[in-house]
């Protein structure tokens, strides 16, 4: 009978993309053909990719993820108290780890919601569902699966109630700066007069730590930065010599970002049979595979105020190394 209460609980809907998604083929086609080299991080995150970034979250280096979960662990109460959401969305939810945090303040709190997770992966948020209503007695949980990259236009969102959006991991980064304030936009019009966001961000720091956090001793950000080429490989039918290609991570100050880059070592040609071409590599030549942008309080501050949103709440980690922050529509 439990079991059957549980599955109650646990729904879910398929969300179209607003605008057209690009395919892998369309990617690669705009990405690798000409040069600089490049191809966007989402082809990160196959099942093998997947396993090697929790890897990641787990090296001494990579502070983003313990470090956010540790703000969200001393500060969820106060999210939650100020949030008073009926309705929990997240943006790029995976697993749903870190929201635990928040959930187990709800639970703390008495305070029952909803969570609408939203990601492209539905088997694994609807592993990561049930055992959220297996664990939280009080919750519904509603799965969306989609890309929230093709726009929030058809998000199914509750008519009712007052709603929390969750957008954490530092995601916003990921995006370059116009593609970031366009996020934040669709976002905003999302949010009604008592909605709120709660926005993860990394920040500005010195380039050791950051190069680090993106290049840890072990080799897994390394192994996981290569396995873009295995999926290529695996997908579009290339020759990718996986093997000879150098991880670096660098940290430009101008832009206030990581590049996590791929050098090929040698010169070679790969096929790309899928689109009936080839590219030749030079020795020593880079494809840039993830942006990984850094905030200061005044960048972030600038981004919500375009985007119409004014922060309320910011919870900083020592020395500045991380932010979180409520954000309401402006009043």
């Amino acid at each position: 009978m439990r079991n059957l209460e549980n599955a109650a609980r646990l729904t879910s809907a398929a969300v179209a993309p607003a605008t057209p998604v690009s395919t892998l083929a369309e990617d690669v086609h705009a990405g690798l053909l000409s040069r600089p080299r490049s191809l966007p991080p989402k082809y990160f995150y196959d099942d093998r990719g997947s396993e090697l970034f929790e890897a990641i979250c787990r090296t001494r280096e990579y502070y983003p993820s313990r470090t956010e979960a540790a703000l969200l662990a001393a500060h969820g109460r106060e999210i939650i108290e100020y949030a008073r959401c009926d309705h929990m969305l997240e943006l790029g939810s995976g697993s749903s780890r870190k929201t635990r945090h928040l959930l187990d303040a709800c639970d703390a709190l008495g305070h029952a919601c909803s969570y609408w997770p939203f990601d492209v992966s539905a088997q694994m948020m609807l592993d990561a569902g049930a055992a959220l209503v297996h664990d939280y007695e009080w919750l519904s949980v509603h799965a969306l699966i989609g890309d929230y990259t093709g726009g929030l236009d058809n998000l199914p969102l509750p008519s009712s109630g007052r709603r929390l959006i969750v957008f954490l991991g530092g995601t916003l980064g990921n995006f370059e700066p116009g593609p970031a304030q366009q996020m934040l936009e669709q976002i905003a019009s999302l949010m009604r007069d008592d909605d709120q966001l709660l926005l993860g961000v990394d920040r500005v720091k010195d380039s050791a730590t950051l190069e680090a956090a993106y290049d840890d001793a072990e080799g897994i950000t390394a192994e996981f930065n290569r396995n873009v080429l295995r999926v290529l490989n695996r997908e579009l039918g290339a020759d990718f010599p996986v093997d000879s290609y150098r991880h670096r991570a660098v940290f430009d100050r101008e832009h206030n970002r990581i590049e996590m880059r791929l050098g090929a070592q040698k010169a070679h040609r790969v096929t790309l049979p899928t689109l009936d071409t080839a590219i030749d590599m030079d020795a020593g030549e880079e494809i840039v595979t993830e942006f990984s942008h850094k905030f200061t309080p005044g960048s972030l501050a600038a981004m919500l105020q375009a985007a119409g949103l004014e922060v309320n709440r910011h919870f900083e980690a020592d020395g500045g190394a991380y932010s979180l922050v409520l954000a309401g529509r402006q009043s």
